[in-house]
Order: C-alpha cells, then sequence, then structure tokens
C-alpha cells in the first residue's frame, strides 16, 4: 500500500526519499529540544520567543519526517504532514503552518507582528510536537 508520504515524494514533489539517519534525527531533536526550552523564557521579548519555538517546531517536525526516511522540498511541508508522520490535527498543524506564514513575512518583508496569544499557540503546537516524538521513543 502506498503512503500518502510515498505519493508526495519524487522528483519535483514536496519530499524526496531519503534513507534515515540517526545522528541527524538525534541532533534535530536535541536542537528543537534546546530551542523549546529557552523559548519558554518569559524574559526573553515576544519575538525571541516566537523566532525560537517556530525554529524548534521546525526542527522537531522535520525529525519527524526523516525518521520516516523523507526529506522535505520545502520548509512548510514539515507541518503539513504531521498527521502522517504524528498522527497529529489540523489544531497543531494549522498553528505551525500560519506560523509559518508569519515567519516568512518577518523575514522577506521584516514584519514581525506576534502577540502573547500565538506565541502561546505556538509553544503549545510545538510541545505537542515534542510529545508525540518522546512517545516514538525520539
Amino acid at each position: 500500500m502506498i503512503s500518502a508520504l510515498d505519493n508526495l515524494a519524487g522528483p519535483a514533489k514536496l519530499l524526496k526519499a531519503e534513507p534515515p539517519d540517526v545522528r541527524e534525527f538525534e541532533g534535530l531533536v536535541h536542537s528543537g529540544l534546546a530551542r523549546l526550552k529557552d523559548a519558554r523564557n518569559t524574559t526573553l521579548s515576544l519575538e525571541s520567543r516566537f523566532d525560537l519555538a517556530y525554529n524548534a517546531a521546525h526542527a522537531l517536525c522535520l525529525a519527524a519526517l526523516r525518521r520516516l526516511g523523507y526529506r522535505a522540498n520545502h520548509r512548510y511541508i514539515v507541518f503539513q504532514v504531521l498527521p502522517h508522520t504524528l498522527g497529529l490535527g489540523p489544531e497543531v498543524w494549522r498553528v505551525l503552518d500560519k506560523c509559518h506564514h508569519m515567519r516568512n513575512v518577518a523575514e522577506y518583508e521584516g514584519a514581525m507582528d506576534v502577540d502573547a496569544r500565538i506565541v502561546t499557540d505556538l509553544l503549545a503546537a510545538c510541545e505537542a510536537v515534542a510529545a508525540k516524538l518522546d512517545a516514538f521513543g525520539a
């Protein structure tokens, strides 16, 4: 049976099949968890916490994808395939997808417009990803 991830993999598609690498996986998880810890630091600015939490989420979601033997051709796809990599639903990946858009606007247009609510939601989504990875024995 062909999986949803298999359907997204191939030349000129969103994913490419690539054997998992344990050291890469462990490095991504370590990086994600370290950034998540720092993002919880309320003495930092909201912008810094957003940046840390977004990058934590990306590292952890990429780890989940790499664990299954795929690499993303675009950053956003690691969030959108969460139902297939970790069994997480739209309540998580939509927050992460929205934050990806906000990150792009900040990176490419210089407009960072974050508030406490989005940082709280981003942290919760990131923690859900970390918990699922931990449940899989990451």
